[in-house]
């Protein structure tokens, strides 16, 4: 049985959880598509964050005792224009995917969400495909520019 589990302050990890593991199988488990530990440590403390505007929460998935999800979703502030949400990482390990894991994990985080969400993701990600068959729709090409 798949379990997800909700945390929303650093104290919601437990004695075989904490944020560095938590970062590390990110981190692992994102393959290609993975960005250095030090952003990922961020989007947590983001989520984490009791400052105005800032916020959100992050998913664990376990599967037979063992961490086989994890998800990190960040408030934006915003409305509108702009989704309330973004779902900065999600991740499942790689002996446990193509079982639905991931579908369910994002679901959750839909849940979970308090308005729209939004999710940056590569065109040649294979989890694109789950995100729109999810209901995600692509409205934007994304652009930037680095000083």
């Amino acid at each position: 049985m798949f379990v997800i589990k909700k945390l929303e302050k650093e104290s919601d990890f437990n004695g075989s959880l904490n944020q560095e593991t938590f970062v590390n199988f990110l981190h692992q488990h994102l393959d290609k598509f993975r960005d250095p530990k030090t952003d990922i440590n961020k989007s947590i403390d983001y989520a984490f964050s009791e400052s105005a505007g800032k916020g959100g929460f992050l998913l664990t998935g376990y599967y037979l005792g063992n961490l086989a999800a994890a998800l990190v979703m960040n408030q934006t502030g915003m409305e509108g224009f702009i989704p309330e949400n973004i779902l900065v990482y999600v991740a499942v390990d790689s002996q446990y995917r193509n079982q639905g894991f991931g579908k369910q994990i994002v679901r959750s985080a839909f849940d979970h969400a308090e308005g729209d969400v939004k999710l940056h993701v590569e065109y040649d990600n294979p989890a694109k495909r789950l995100y729109e068959r999810l209901g995600m729709t692509t409205k934007y090409a994304e652009m930037r520019y680095y000083k």
